[in-house]
C-alpha cells in the first residue's frame, strides 16, 4: 500500500489580505503549508503539494490548476503509485497525526471509498432566497461541516476525478466528487482545533493555538 498525501496549495490570499498565495502566508513564524506538511509526512510514504505557477520549487510539487479539484487532480497525477490519497487542505494548519490516522483508519476497515474529517453543526441553519429572506430552517441533526484531511481509495478519487473542468470547478470538496460517482463516503469526528484559515481573524487564532501547541510539546527542564 502506497500513502500520498495531496496538499491543494495553489490558491490565492485575497481573502486573507496577502501580497502572495495564502499557502506560504506566514503563520507562528512559518509558511502556513509547512504546519500541514510536518504531520502529514510522519504518516504518508510521500507528499504532493500542487502550487501556483513560479513555486514549482524542489521535489514533489506540481503547477495547479484552475480549480481546487483540478489541483488535486493533477497532484495526484503525479503518484500513480498511490493506493490511498490524503487529501488536505494547507489553510489548516493544526491538523494532528491522530486526525489523519482516525481517517486512514476508517478506510482501511472497509465498506467506504472516502473517510472525511467534519464536525457536526452547532449553529442553526437556514435556507434564504437571493434577497436573504428565509426559506426554511434545516434541522440541525445529521447535519455536518465538512473539513480536510480526506482520505481516498486513489482509485475512487481518479475516477471521481474524470469529468470535465466545469465539474471539478463547481465542487465544493472532493469528497462530493466521490459521492457523485457512487462512491460511499463515512466522516470522522474532528476535533474543534482543526480549523480553516480564510481571513485575518483565522490567522490569528490559529497562530495563538499554534504557539500554545508548541508550548506545550517543548520539553521542560
Amino acid at each position: 500500500m502506497a500513502i500520498v498525501g495531496i496538499v491543494p496549495a495553489a490558491g490565492s490570499g485575497e481573502r486573507l489580505g496577502t501580497d502572495g498565495p495564502k499557502a506560504f502566508a506566514a503563520c507562528a513564524g512559518r509558511p502556513l503549508l509547512e504546519w500541514s506538511l510536518d504531520v502529514l509526512e510522519t504518516v504518508c510514504d510521500r507528499v504532493v503539494v500542487a502550487v501556483p505557477a513560479g513555486y514549482e520549487h524542489g521535489a514533489d510539487r506540481v503547477r495547479g490548476a484552475a480549480s481546487r479539484s483540478a489541483s488535486v487532480r493533477e497532484a495526484l497525477r503525479a503518484a500513480p503509485e498511490a493506493t490511498v490519497a490524503v487529501v488536505h487542505d494547507a489553510a489548516r494548519p493544526l491538523v494532528s497525526r491522530v486526525l489523519v490516522q482516525r481517517c486512514l483508519d476508517m478506510l482501511a476497515a472497509g465498506g467506504c471509498d472516502a473517510a472525511v474529517a467534519a464536525s457536526p453543526m452547532s449553529d442553526t441553519v437556514k435556507e434564504a432566497g437571493n434577497d436573504g429572506t428565509v426559506v426554511r430552517t434545516l434541522p440541525r441533526a445529521g447535519l455536518w461541516s465538512v473539513q480536510t484531511p480526506q482520505v481516498f481509495d486513489a482509485a475512487a478519487l481518479h475516477r471521481a476525478l474524470g469529468v470535465d473542468d466545469a465539474v471539478l470547478a463547481a465542487a465544493t470538496d472532493d469528497s462530493s466528487l466521490v459521492e457523485a460517482a457512487g462512491g460511499v463516503v463515512r466522516l470522522v469526528e474532528a476535533p474543534p482545533e482543526n480549523l480553516k484559515v480564510t481571513n485575518t481573524v483565522d490567522l490569528a487564532l490559529a497562530e495563538a493555538l499554534l504557539g500554545d501547541r508548541e508550548l506545550r510539546a517543548a520539553p521542560r527542564g
